[in-house]
């Protein structure tokens, strides 16, 4: 009988580890585009991928909960995360209930409802262990260049300015509410599992959301990120908003997957 270290994804890993990085960015750039592939052919309903975003989101705050209520602890948590978080899901469950008022809404709902539930745990039920000095980045440093972006660059609808600025301001928001919770990460040197747990998640969250923008713009061949009635800008900055939050969780989903297949829980940050 084989051993776990002649184990198939033991070997993979090994061979995986000998490559070089180019090398690696390739492999992983090559499975993101078979992914793509069998997500075009495969999904017919295109609200699937906005669906799927959102409800992996929620699955791994579920499991960011549970941990907080079972361990007792906050710690590898950056509470000002999940404050931006709440920011601009507030603002966009506002606008889609004004605009759409539709599945969205519910999950959204849903969504704001478990983050305001982490940040009053780690606000008040497990302040105590709260490590304040590894989550110091200061949030007008991303709420004022989101708001700034979101009043030059937004959606031209028939609805009033102000709900058009406020959807723009969540989409931007959105897109950087990740960067403290990665700089508590990385100031810690040590990533907590649940924590890596729901920072995985929330990278796979990011690819379905990515994955529809690319399919869309590739059936109507551009045409898509220039879409009639919304203003050229507004479409071609959502979908730019999409790709960088996916490169900002790319980096911290290529060292877990790595450590996963290793056998090993994702401990340490990357220098």
């Amino acid at each position: 009988m084989g051993t776990k270290r002649d184990s198939p994804v033991n070997v993979l890993s090994q061979w995986l580890r000998k490559r070089s990085m180019k090398v690696k960015i390739l492999l992983g750039t090559l499975l993101a585009f078979c992914a793509l592939v069998v997500l075009k052919f495969t999904i017919k309903d295109s609200d699937f991928f906005f669906k799927a975003s959102e409800t992996i989101h929620i699955v791994g705050l579920i499991v960011l909960i549970y941990k907080l209520f079972a361990h007792k602890t906050c710690s590898g948590l950056s509470l000002k995360s999940q404050e931006l978080t709440a920011l601009f899901l507030t603002t966009r469950l506002g606008c889609s209930i004004y605009m759409e008022s539709n599945i969205h809404t519910v999950l959204d709902l849903i969504f704001l409802l478990s983050t305001l539930l982490v940040i009053w745990l780690i606000r008040f039920k497990l302040k105590s262990s709260y490590i304040k000095e590894f989550d110091n980045m200061r949030l007008s440093f991303l709420a004022v260049p989101s708001t700034l972006l979101a009043i030059l660059i937004h959606p031209y609808t028939k609805h009033i300015w102000i709900a058009r600025v406020l959807w723009a301001f969540s989409v931007y928001l959105e897109t950087i509410s990740i960067l403290p919770q990665l700089r508590h990460m990385q100031k810690a040197k040590i990533v907590e599992t649940f924590t890596g747990y729901y920072v995985f998640a929330l990278g796979v969250s990011r690819f379905f959301a990515l994955a529809y923008w690319i399919i869309h713009t590739y059936d109507t061949r551009g045409k898509y990120l220039y879409f009639i009635g919304y203003g050229y800008l507004w479409m071609l900055a959502a979908f730019l908003s999409e790709i960088i939050q996916s490169f900002i969780l790319a980096d911290f989903c290529y060292y877990y997957m790595k450590s996963f297949m290793q056998g090993q829980l994702l401990r340490k940050m990357p220098v």
